[in-house]
């Protein structure tokens, strides 16, 4: 995950739901090569914080010893497109979660408006030397550290999640 298509998370329980928000700027280069004259987000990348707000739920209701892919995009929505100017708050919360798979529910607002929605399905792998691991554990803390997740993050019975929980 070379680019972050969220600021920062705002909640975040531990194996059930989270928060996250994507402020949209003019000074970002990708709003001006989709319509000339008309910056916008592109759709994609809406999608984009959908699924990274969510996979990272996953991962870490995971503890992060499984890799986490986006599998399926299902009955996505997007109403309106967003422009600068714009806050996006994803809210993601699972559905399903097992070893092998898990299911989660994604909304967009932007302001006091609703903005769209969609049911990610995501696949759990085992690294192993046909799947090589894709983040390193440290590295992986770090980007959520710069996220702020452990400013909010709690587990589910109230009590704060503290950073490099988990497995190696």
């Amino acid at each position: 995950m070379r680019w972050f298509w969220i600021d920062r998370f705002t909640e975040f329980v531990r194996g059930r739901r989270a928060r996250a928000v994507k402020a949209v700027t003019l000074a970002e280069e990708h709003l001006h090569d989709h319509y000339h004259g008309a910056p916008m987000m592109p759709t994609t990348l809406v999608l984009e914080g959908m699924a990274q707000t969510a996979g990272l739920l996953v991962a870490d209701a995971l503890d992060y010893r499984l890799q986490v892919v986006l599998a399926k995009v299902g009955g996505v929505r997007l109403d309106f497109e967003a422009v600068p100017g714009d806050t996006i708050t994803y809210s993601a919360e699972i559905v399903e979660l097992s070893a092998a798979g898990s299911v989660v529910r994604v909304t967009s607002r932007i302001g006091d408006r609703d903005h769209g929605e969609a049911d990610l399905y995501y696949g759990h792998i085992e690294s192993g030397t046909a799947v090589p691991r894709l983040f390193k554990r440290d590295e992986m803390m770090r980007w959520l550290d710069g996220l702020r997740i452990f400013d909010v993050a709690v587990n589910e019975d109230g009590t704060p999640v503290t950073r490099g929980l988990g497995p190696p």
